[in-house]
């Protein structure tokens, strides 16, 4: 009996499952959803309430691209595997990327529209990404790291010669294809559940709440529209993303030459209720039904859809257990793990013909002094080329594996250098900005602060004049007529003695009534004499 612990991990949470099989019998021992705010202590929290201390852990990659490539089916393995690398390698030059920073696996499929090609599916992660993981997993036996995209058929029951779909909507989307039983294409879809959950998130504060709103949400067929708006304010959160990958999938049927007979799914948004009637709308022939584990049963203690939640951390664990396309295994085995492959060599005595080294000998009696030596002799030296040759090949791979990482770690470097003067220049643009707009509260400050004063001003300008205004003086009128300078005062007055209006301009500047006080020549006019005085508010 074998088991494994699958880990689907996600921004903000934890899907994991541990599954047992004996013989070809599987079993689902514990399984859940742990929401975390440190991933470390999330993770030792579900290793131990599953008691997986000792046990195989199997994780998702992440953040992979695929890439689709098509070769000649003629081809035999290392021309394949040359011509790919080649592929990979001129994609990344027109990428401008840098091949040694990605770790890279493929898998091998039939090409539907040319029979005399197959298909490549190519997947690559940047292998800082993959040391994270890594690290994060650096006390725990972890014999997987596969993408979810490859790894989420192994639960699905599928026919022979049967065509289906998994829509994936975790955190984000994946639309995997599978044609005869076999991987054909997988598609990402950025949005997901992660969009619905972080609004939710935002209104509620809480990630845990955001999830069980998405569970406890309903979506009504037709007839029962109407009701939809008054069930859950939340559905106008999920009800756009929905819409969306229902969209784009069925766009992808409508345009491929593939028939397909059902649609599954699954993920985080598949808990939402009626969402397989939902999608069934979108679709006139094909099937949509969840996604269950085949060899799951529902139960009294469990309801399928229990299961449902974790197909995710389900289809890892199984990877793990040697179901699945092993070739897309992105962990790397320790030097331990691979010596015995290293060792391998096929000895022969005799006359017993085959590949390896073969020293012939006479066994029938006794090995003469001689062949005693010459035996010791050959056996040393070939102890030594194989201790040699072991060595040389483990040091060969980790100065591989260092040069790699010094490539990973310049590459991220070069990232992290362009986003700080990314920085740099955003908060020297925000610092202009806050400039700015200091200058102009600043301005609009002074305006009122003018404003207010020029206020309170007039009427003391009415009442200065009023207290020293001569008898015989009149003001005919008082104005201010400059746009840029509320504060200058024009002032025409008329009287009939001249030394009455200089008297009166004398007691405008001597009582402080106006500053800067200037004034035009007496004209005559009639019995009176007119005059313009000019001055500024104090």
């Amino acid at each position: 009996m074998s088991s494994c612990l699958g880990l689907y991990i996600e921004s903000n949470l934890i899907k994991y499952a541990k599954v047992t099989k004996e013989h070809e019998a599987l079993k689902i021992e514990s399984f859940g959803i742990k929401f975390y705010d440190k991933i470390g202590d999330a993770i030792k929290q579900i290793v131990s309430e599953t008691f997986s201390y000792n046990i195989p852990i199997s994780v998702n990659l992440s953040e992979e691209a695929y890439n689709y490539f098509y070769m000649f089916s003629l081809l035999n393995k290392n021309d394949l595997k040359k011509a790919i690398d080649t592929e990979f390698e001129a994609y990344c030059f027109e990428k401008k990327l840098n091949k040694n920073a990605f770790e890279t696996r493929y898998a091998l499929s039939n090409e539907e529209a040319d029979r005399d090609k197959i298909k490549v599916i190519h997947v690559s992660a940047n292998k800082s990404t993959i040391n994270k993981i890594v690290q994060t997993l650096d006390d725990y036996k972890v014999s997987t790291i596969t993408p979810l995209g490859t790894s989420i058929a192994n639960i699905a029951t599928i026919k022979p010669k049967e065509n289906v779909i998994i829509i994936n909507m975790e955190e984000t989307t994946k639309i995997t294809t599978i044609v005869d039983r076999k991987i054909y294409n997988i598609a990402d879809i950025p949005e997901g559940a992660g969009d619905v959950l972080d609004k939710i998130e935002a209104k509620e504060n809480s990630y845990s709440k955001a999830y069980e709103i998405c569970k406890n949400s309903t979506i009504y067929t037709m007839e029962g529209k109407d009701l939809q708006d008054e069930e859950n304010e939340y559905l106008d959160y999920i009800m756009p993303v929905l819409y969306k990958i229902a969209n784009t999938v069925k766009d992808y049927v409508t345009n491929s030459t593939i028939k397909f007979e059902k649609i599954f799914i699954t993920g985080t948004l598949s808990v939402v209720n009626n969402i397989d009637l939902y999608f069934q709308e979108f679709f006139e022939t094909e099937k949509c039904e969840l996604l269950k584990p085949y060899f799951a049963i529902d139960g009294a203690r469990i309801n399928l859809k229990d299961y449902i939640e974790v197909n995710s951390a389900i289809a890892i664990a199984m990877q793990g257990l040697g179901y699945g396309i092993k070739s897309m295994n992105f962990r790397k085995g320790s030097f331990l793990e691979t010596l015995p492959e290293l060792l391998k060599s096929d000895i022969s005595f005799g006359k017993k013909s085959g590949p390896g080294i073969k020293i012939d000998f006479d066994m029938k009696g006794k090995f003469s002094h001689g062949e005693r030596w010459l035996l010791r002799g050959v056996a040393g030296v070939l102890m030594l080329t194989i201790i040699y040759a072991v060595f040389a090949i483990y040091l060969q791979n980790r100065i591989n594996d260092k040069i790699s990482e010094a490539d990973s770690v310049a590459q991220y470097t070069d990232m992290q250098i362009a986003s700080a003067d990314n920085d740099i220049d955003l908060v020297a643009t925000k610092t202009q900005q806050y400039k700015d707009m200091t200058e102009n509260l600043r301005n609009i400050n002074q305006k009122i602060e003018d404003d207010m004063n020029l206020k309170n001003s007039i009427p003391n300008l009415l009442v200065g004049i009023m207290s020293i205004i001569p008898r015989d003086v009149q003001i005919t009128q008082i104005e201010n007529t400059t746009a840029n300078d509320s504060r200058h005062i024009i002032i025409r007055a008329q009287s009939k003695y001249y030394d009455e209006l200089g008297y009166f301009k004398a007691k405008l500047k001597e009582g402080g009534v106006l500053t800067d006080v200037i004034s035009s020549e007496g004209e005559k006019e009639g019995e009176f004499v007119k005059i313009v005085i000019e001055g500024d508010l104090p």
